[in-house]
């Protein structure tokens, strides 16, 4: 049998983490130019910046960069542009329903292609942190990389 070539190209977004709280997490698809997917496939994006919106009903995500491709021509596509996620109506309704609550947001966390070989976008319905959950964050990855380096000693 033929092995399917495997494409692990998977772009996370770990500032977003860092600055939310995650309540939920959805797979969206992204609809993209030709150019884009390529630039996609070499692994030319961030999501550092990026942001969702909502505009007549339908979500769309703001200021995720994909870079130029090298080998585009005249036709090659702007890095930042407005991009649309496709999701389910009903998902798209109760998620904009919570997005109207006080402090939620929908953050881009990770790009990835998927085993049928399209782009795939991990959205989360996030909470901003306050400084101080950000630094109780901070204080827990460390002692936990603490505790994991002890226990590699004692081993």
């Amino acid at each position: 049998m033929a092995e399917k070539k495997t494409n692990t190209v998977e772009i996370v977004n770990r500032k977003a983490s860092h600055d939310y709280h995650f309540h939920s997490t959805m797979e969206a698809g992204i609809v993209l130019t030709g150019t884009e997917i390529k630039s996609v496939r070499i692994g030319n994006v961030n999501l550092r910046d990026a942001y969702c919106l909502f505009k007549k009903g339908e979500l769309y995500v703001n200021s995720m960069f994909i870079g130029e491709y090298k080998f585009g021509n005249i036709h090659n596509h702007e890095p930042r542009r407005q991009r649309k996620l496709l999701l389910k109506k009903a998902e798209l309704r109760k998620w904009e329903r919570r997005v109207k609550e006080k402090g939620y947001t929908i953050v881009p966390y990770k790009l990835y292609i998927s085993e049928r070989g399209l782009a795939k976008v991990e959205i989360a319905l996030a909470q901003g942190k306050k400084s101080y959950d950000k630094r109780d964050s901070i204080k827990e990855r460390e002692s936990k990389r603490n505790m994991d380096r002890l226990n590699k000693i004692k081993l």
